[in-house]
């Protein structure tokens, strides 16, 4: 089964910084769209940002201007830089390449791959 490899998620402040990784396996690097997500307690899984292969990205008015995706092509890997984290980003933060990703950037996969997900908590 393929799967996604997230890590770098872990305990922040307030008005600090992380960044995510996610290790896409080279069978599925080449699909068009990648994405993030995050899931909170008590909620739906949410987009966090998108991005395609000629690098156009989304994301929805809660983290604009505060998270950064990007994807390195040589490496496999997407990214997703977060600043000025909020203690309402608290989450587990999960990878997608396909289907759902594909969705939000208006196009078809029709395959969908997950990472298992890292944690992200933000408190003083």
């Amino acid at each position: 089964q393929v799967r996604l490899v997230e890590s770098g998620g872990g305990l922040v402040q307030p008005g600090g910084s992380l960044r995510l990784s996610c290790a896409v396996p080279r069978s599925i690097a080449s699909i068009n769209a990648m994405g993030w997500y995050r899931q909170a307690p008590g909620k739906e899984r949410e987009l966090v940002a998108v991005i395609n292969s000629g690098g156009i990205t989304n994301y929805p008015d809660s983290v604009k201007g505060r998270f950064t995706i990007s994807r390195d092509n040589a490496k496999n890997t997407v990214y997703l830089q977060m600043n000025i984290l909020k203690p309402e980003d608290t989450a587990v933060y999960y990878c997608n390449a396909g289907t759902t990703a594909a969705r939000a950037m208006g196009v078809r996969w029709p395959y969908d791959y997950w990472g298992q997900g890292t944690q992200v908590t933000v408190s003083s």
